[in-house]
């Protein structure tokens, strides 16, 4: 993945239009306008935040976080599982993210307003506490939401998650100013939105088996312009990663990971011990999948079994 800086400019000028066209049409798929369609609206000050609120009123509410540059999309394969065992599953997408406002600002996307801003939609469904799934830069959200509001998470599941310095290697590390502002643009208005997809799920998935209705969840939002969320992360948190060390002992609460074990962007293995004891999390509650970074897309139906197993 680093190889896309050295790219970014080339790509810029002979744009994307060489790129193969995968299969477009999967029985039973869900299209974005579908996704959009059932998500709702919770207003704030500073950007209108879109969520997915789906299932049963009276279950165990369980919150699906995204991380950096996806979206609530990732999780549409597990949700109808999830709800048909009668779970209520909310499925935000954070500001500067998927169908959610994009406002201007830099540190209206810090850590700590991300987390700050769940804890406000939670109120706003009034959902005291619930059960927490996490993947990618969702985890540094959610060590703020812990800091922020300690009783409110009953149970934690992390996904290929930013956790510690050990085992994470972003794929891009820029400086704020022109160059990462550029690489944005190229995002935003399509040079080079294809090539980097293609970069991303290449590197994040053993085998790329996404097709045009997949991919399309995923490049929409960035070619309407939802980059600075993202501008923040690849500017400030991968060049200064927060650490939560004393988070991570102040947790009480049953923890579970579930991880693509071949992931190069987030490796367990150099971060196991130390994770495992941070958080005291016994042996069979890890859980290690053949996959890479992107589980949510080829390995859904085993995470969600691992998960129903967890929450019951």
């Amino acid at each position: 993945m680093k190889k896309i800086i050295l790219l970014l400019i080339g790509l810029m000028l002979i744009g994307c239009g060489t790129q193969k066209k995968a299969p477009s049409n999967v029985k039973g798929q869900i299209t974005y306008d579908q996704f959009k369609d059932i998500q709702k609206t919770f207003y704030t000050d500073e950007g209108n935040i879109k969520y997915v609120d789906k299932g049963s009123r009276t279950g165990p509410v369980v919150l699906l976080l995204h991380g950096v540059p996806t979206s609530g999309w990732l999780y549409r394969k597990m949700l109808n599982g999830l709800v048909n065992q009668g779970y209520r599953i909310i499925v935000p997408d954070m500001l500067g993210f998927g169908a959610s406002d994009s406002p201007d600002g830099y540190e209206i996307y810090s850590e700590q307003n991300h987390a700050r801003r769940i804890i406000e939609l939670m109120d706003f469904l009034a959902v005291d506490s619930w059960s927490h799934v996490v993947h990618d830069a969702g985890g540094l959200w959610t060590w703020e939401l812990f800091k922020q509001a300690p009783d409110r998470i009953n149970k934690l599941v992390i996904l290929n998650t930013v956790i510690n310095d050990e085992g994470f290697y972003p794929p891009v590390r820029m400086k704020p100013g022109a160059f990462a502002k550029t690489s944005m643009w190229a995002y935003r208005n399509g040079v080079t939105t294809n090539t980097l997809l293609s970069l991303l799920f290449k590197d994040g998935l053993q085998k790329n088996t996404l097709n045009e209705i997949d991919l399309e969840g995923y490049k929409a939002p960035l070619k309407e312009g939802k980059t600075l969320g993202m501008y923040y992360f690849f500017t400030q948190t991968c060049n200064d990663l927060p650490d939560y060390t004393e988070t991570f002992y102040n947790i009480t609460v049953p923890v579970a990971v579930i991880w693509g074990i071949h992931d190069t962007m987030l490796q367990w293995p150099p971060q196991q011990t130390k994770v495992m004891k941070a958080f005291n999390i016994s042996r069979k509650n890890v859980h290690l999948i053949d996959e890479k970074h992107f589980i949510q897309e080829t390995k859904y139906q085993e995470i969600n079994e691992i998960l129903f197993d967890f929450f019951n």
